[in-house]
């Protein structure tokens, strides 16, 4: 080997090398910080944010462009321009059912039609269920339902399948209210809630104008507070062919975002499940990823 030569180095030996190699590691170090630190307002962006109150209001069996773009949803469009559109978001199965137990479940726990299925069924991890292991507060408002914790399959425009709670024993039946029991103060909401549409509001048996004005007039209130006061309401569908509407408003929200990236039921899920800071995730929602791209800094 040649000997080296040059300030520091006898023979082979170079003294001094040693710190400066351990300089030149910090420098880099300290460059990767202010990249990260400095720079890190557009990542911060793409995480999940942890608003005070989260509301998800699921609709009845529209596509995408029946819904996103149609004069018969004028209120739904103003939340899409005032808030984040997926343009993307797909759906697990053909019938309704399915598709809730997968949104609020991360599986469709073997359920593929909308028959009437037993309460109490499963014991699966379930969003409720890790939100009150969690010791958060969680409750569904149903319309129509015929009373708190009722688990008739159905009655008059109500229909329980849509209520997929109702097949975990490990969610309180009670947990689940008429819609009548949505709380006028906003603040007294449960930090995540669904509300469920009887069968004319939730478009299944009526037109998309039906539904976008009862949620504007039953929920449009709560939109405008969530702006406010670090709130999420997040609209979605169950199916009606793919891509199905999803729209989220509220502070967290970038105003007029949008995402193309591909979505589905066990993304929102998880999504969901990060928004309130749990360190489970249900079924498939474990190797499900974050809705991201639409959140404010």
């Amino acid at each position: 080997m040649a000997s080296s030569s040059g300030p520091g180095c006898t023979g082979r030996r170079c003294v001094g090398v040693r710190p400066v190699l351990a300089s030149a590691v910090a420098l880099t170090a300290a460059a990767v910080w202010l990249w990260t630190g400095l720079g890190g307002s557009s990542s911060a962006a793409t995480r999940v944010p942890t608003p005070e109150h989260v509301v998800v209001v699921v609709f009845e069996n529209r596509a995408y462009g029946q819904v996103i773009g149609s004069a018969g949803a004028p209120y739904i469009n103003a939340l899409r321009t005032g808030g984040a559109n997926l343009t993307r978001f797909h759906s697990e199965a053909h019938w309704s059912q399915p598709n809730y137990f997968a949104l609020f479940s991360g599986s469709t726990q073997g359920i593929k039609d909308d028959s009437c299925y037993r309460p109490g069924f499963s014991s699966a991890p379930n969003l409720a269920s890790e939100q009150l292991a969690a010791g958060r507060s969680w409750a569904s408002y149903n319309e129509s339902l015929p009373g708190q914790g009722s688990t008739r399959c159905s009655s008059g425009a109500y229909a329980r399948k849509h209520n997929p709670w109702f097949g975990f024993r490990n969610v309180p039946a009670s947990s689940a209210k008429p819609f009548a029991q949505f709380p006028k103060d906003y603040s007294k909401l449960p930090q995540l809630s669904f509300v469920i549409p009887d069968l004319c509001s939730d478009m299944h048996d009526c037109p998309v104008s039906t539904g976008d004005t009862w949620l504007k007039e039953h929920l449009g209130a709560y939109a405008t507070w969530a702006r406010a006061h670090d709130s999420l309401l997040v609209v979605t569908f169950d199916e009606g062919g793919d891509p199905i509407p999803t729209v989220l408003y509220g502070r967290p929200v970038t105003p007029g975002s949008s995402s193309s990236t591909t979505y589905d039921d066990y993304d929102l899920l998880r999504t969901l499940e990060d928004t309130q800071g749990l360190t489970t995730h249900a079924g498939k929602a474990a190797t499900a990823r974050d809705v991201t791209g639409i959140w404010a800094p």
